[in-house]
Formats: C-alpha cells, sequence, structure tokens
C-alpha cells in the first residue's frame, strides 16, 4: 500500500538526492592541479654553482644582461584538489586552477614523470642547440654546446636556450645589460611553440627583475589577461623574430612587435 507524500515530505524527499551530490562534490578529488609562479633562471648565468650554458669549439664573448627562463611550480599529481581548492584559487591572481592532465600529460605515477619531464627537457635542449647553431651557421661537428639546468623539467625553456647560445657565439649583445624573460619551445628551424601557464610566468619573470617578455605569438592574449606592471611584451613566433626584436629593442632602431 502507497502513501500520499505532503509537499513539504516530496521535497525533503528528493532534496536528499541533492545534498549527497553536493556533499560528495565538495569532498571528492577533482581532476584539476593548483599552479602557481615557479622559479626562474638565467641561461647566461651559472644555477647551483655550474654554468647552464658552456661551449667549446668556437670563441665566446661575455654577456652584459640576463636571459631568464621562466616555469610554474604545481600540486603534484598525487595531490588531492578539491572544490574548495578550485573556488578557494579562482580568483586569486597568483594561483591558476589548470586541468591536471594539461599538467601532467604523461599520467599520475611520479616516477614516470619526472622521466617523461626530463626527456622533454633533453630534447628542448638538442632543438634549441640545433636552431641556434642553425641562426648562426655554424657547423655542430665543430662546435661543442652543454646545457645544465638542474631540477626543471619540460620543453618550455628551448627558445631562451637558443637564445643563450646566440647571445654568447653571436657578434652583438642581445639584452643590451636588460633583464629579459621568456617562455617557448623550439624546434631544430626555429619554430617557437606554445608553452601554457603564461600568466603565472610573467609574475615569475617581473618578481626576479625582468622589463621585457618574449612571449609565444598564439599566447599574447594570455599574457595580457594578468600583465604585471612593468613588463613589456614581445610576442614571437620564430627564433630570427626574437634575434631581431631584440637587436632592434637594444639599438633602438627598427621596428619592436607588441601584442
Amino acid at each position: 500500500m502507497l502513501s500520499r507524500l505532503t509537499r513539504p515530505q516530496f521535497l525533503a524527499v528528493c532534496g536528499l538526492p541533492v545534498v549527497g551530490l553536493l556533499a560528495t562534490a565538495v569532498f571528492a578529488p577533482l581532476p584539476f592541479s593548483v599552479a602557481r609562479p615557479g622559479l626562474t633562471a638565467d641561461v647566461l648565468g651559472e644555477k647551483q654553482g655550474a654554468q647552464v650554458i658552456t661551449i667549446e669549439g668556437a670563441p665566446t664573448h661575455d654577456t652584459s644582461g640576463q636571459l631568464r627562463m621562466t616555469t610554474i611550480e604545481a600540486t603534484g599529481p598525487e595531490a588531492s584538489v578539491h572544490l574548495g581548492d578550485v573556488l578557494g584559487n579562482w580568483f586569486d591572481t597568483d594561483r591558476a586552477v589548470m586541468p591536471r592532465d594539461a599538467v601532467y600529460p604523461s599520467g599520475d605515477d611520479v616516477s614516470e614523470i619526472e622521466e617523461y619531464n626530463e626527456e622533454q627537457m633533453k630534447e628542448s635542449q638538442d632543438a634549441a642547440t640545433a636552431a641556434a647553431l642553425n641562426h648562426l651557421r655554424l657547423d655542430a661537428k665543430d662546435v661543442d654546446v652543454q646545457l645544465r639546468l638542474e631540477d626543471v623539467g619540460g620543453p618550455s625553456a628551448g627558445l631562451l636556450f637558443s637564445l643563450g647560445i646566440i647571445d654568447k657565439l653571436g657578434a652583438g649583445d642581445l639584452t643590451g645589460g636588460k633583464v629579459i624573460a621568456g617562455t617557448g619551445t623550439i624546434t631544430p628551424g626555429g619554430k617557437v611553440g606554445a608553452v601554457g601557464g603564461v600568466p603565472l610566468k610573467t609574475q615569475a619573470a617581473r618578481r626576479d627583475g625582468a622589463t621585457v617578455f618574449l612571449v609565444p605569438k598564439a599566447e599574447c592574449s594570455d599574457a595580457q589577461a594578468e600583465l604585471p606592471k612593468g613588463l613589456r611584451l614581445i610576442p614571437v613566433t620564430t627564433l630570427k623574430g626574437a634575434v631581431d626584436s631584440l637587436e632592434a629593442l637594444e639599438s633602438g632602431k627598427g621596428d619592436v612587435p607588441a601584442c
């Protein structure tokens, strides 16, 4: 025999699943990572007591400024991120909530992720060296370039590695004594690619003294969204374009592109 529910009883019964779903949403781990501005490193200088770029087989010259590669720091793949964490960091300008797959595309196993990031860094360094030597028309068989940057993985320092090699081997001074930062992948042919996390990287760059930031052109709008005061954006699509822009900026002659 079925009894008829009053309206308050009906609402109470129907509300139970909703309350249960809300409770699950609040306490269940979500597939996100919370990121913040990470370290920066001058590829023209030292890190942990060792030169980031060492070159043999060709003459080099002293450099006057800095070329700082930038990173983000994110919660680990094993970390539990809940709805409260997402809401609490959503409107924080020095935090970003990102899909975990965008930060850790290789899975959840920490050792596998570290191995993947190391492989990405090695491939990036090889591509950066090839791109720089191709730009300078130098034979890779005669010039030995070694890149060392501990505790940093992934491909996003490629552009800055290439510029650092060119600055050490080339005839001019790319930085003009300035602190220049940036991000971007690089191919052996000198094409610059997007990387993600740019708003956080611009904050890291300004925090560490940069006044100029090289950004993949496709990510100009992301970089402008929360651009720190005093940081000038220069969009790039190729290594040659980045070099031309820095030379124009240093000499005061020629056009310097802007986002």
